[in-house]
């Protein structure tokens, strides 16, 4: 029988899997950005948490078999199928053939990538901080391939292409969700050092 995970269950099971912290600051961010989202569309914010909190649970231990390990440790926790394709599809394309169809998959599968240009943007800022940090700052960055290399933003643009955004409002949310868990993502910083 299936249950609705609660958050405090979703994060025991993410933490008996995840130990590292730029792990676990990357699923409180991705979180903070599902409920943000939720919020803003009027959907069920604590379904979407818990999606983006259990996202990459099984990265840390089973990067070779990614979304494959955290399917099957969902089902033996007789998570929801929705959830669980929920998780899926923010893989499409390069660990998995779901394809995001709903709106919860879709904002995941943009805002996973987006989250790490955020928090690298704010990371060489003068206040290391999302709290005073504008769309421009992470635009400014975009162009830089170099620049957190490791973010695929053709992810993102296909994402905002799929939810029918502009990449700047999409930007403006992921900040503003972010803002949220300022601290326990380390990126509080000190938002009055001069720029």
């Amino acid at each position: 029988m299936e249950k609705v995970p609660s958050r405090e269950e979703a994060w025991m099971l993410f933490k008996k899997y995840n130990e590292t912290e730029s792990l676990t600051k990357h699923a409180l961010a991705v979180e903070a950005v599902m409920r943000y989202m939720a919020r803003k569309h009027g959907e069920d914010e604590e379904k979407w948490g818990v999606i983006g909190l259990v996202h990459d649970l099984d990265w840390e231990k089973y990067p070779e078999i990614h979304c494959q390990k955290t399917e099957e440790i969902l089902r033996s926790e007789n998570w929801p199928e929705e959830y669980i394709r929920a998780v899926m599809s923010h893989g499409w394309g390069l660990v998995t053939d779901v394809k995001p169809e709903s709106l919860l998959e879709k904002v995941l599968f943009t805002i996973d990538e987006l989250t790490g240009l955020v928090v690298t943007s704010a990371l060489v800022r003068p206040s290391k901080s999302v709290l005073d940090m504008g769309v421009k700052s992470v635009k400014k960055k975009w162009k830089d391939k170099r620049f957190a290399a490791g973010v695929d933003r053709s992810i993102i643009e296909k994402g905002a292409e799929m939810l029918g955004v502009e990449l700047s409002e999409l930007i403006n949310d992921t900040i503003m969700g972010m803002r949220e868990v300022a601290e326990e993502i380390g990126l509080k910083g000190n938002p009055s050092a001069p720029s």
